[in-house]
């Protein structure tokens, strides 16, 4: 397997109710390619992963959100499922852990409803993005070009649909989680990449 990601330090953002192979098969994916992954959540017991509307598994929270530093790390995951974004956008220290990796050009992915914590730390305008279709008018509300693609690249951002999505959504996050930084530059500049 490619060690591309050798070195380099993945924060999971996530809270109780993500959709657990929204978390399970990314971070599996960031692991093969060598890449160092850590669960932050708001939490500091257990998180409640969920296969849609049923109970999953509960996973180990490996640093407590509040006791985070943002520049530890490259990059940025955010699963979906419904509750676990409505708790982050809902949390100050959520987004604001969030800004870091977009005010400091650090690739960020995320997956299904994971967006709607994009738009509460006020980083998806102008972007072109794509996720869970239910949510597409929330995200044209905070001003980002929201299309129908498995997976959409925009200047390091990286977002998909659903979980049948995921291994598009694999290989182009572990693509731009290896090109490292990219410009912290407004994304009306920056232009956008659609990827099938």
């Amino acid at each position: 397997m490619d060690k591309t990601l050798v070195g380099k330090k993945v924060a999971i953002l996530v809270a109780d109710g993500f959709e657990q192979v929204e978390m399970t098969k990314p971070r599996e994916a960031l692991k093969e390619a060598g890449a160092e992954t850590k669960i932050v959540s708001p939490s500091s017991e257990k998180i409640q992963g969920m296969h849609h509307a049923e109970k999953g598994d509960k996973f180990d929270v490996d640093i407590e959100l509040k006791y985070a530093q943002p520049e530890e790390f490259d990059a940025l995951m955010i699963p979906g499922g419904l509750m676990n974004p409505d708790q982050l956008r809902s949390t100050p220290e959520a987004l604001e852990f969030t800004r870091h990796f977009f005010d400091n050009g650090k690739p960020v992915a995320a997956i299904c409803h994971g967006p709607w914590v994009l738009i509460d730390a006020g980083v998806v305008r102008g972007r072109t993005v794509t996720s869970w279709p239910a949510i597409q008018t929330d995200l044209r509300n905070a001003g980002a070009n929201w299309v129908d693609q498995e997976v959409v690249v925009d200047n390091g951002l990286v977002t998909s649909r659903k979980p049948d999505d995921i291994p598009a959504f694999n290989r182009k996050m572990i693509e731009e989680f290896c090109e490292g930084k990219h410009s912290p530059a407004s994304a009306e500049l920056a232009g956008a990449q659609l990827e099938t």
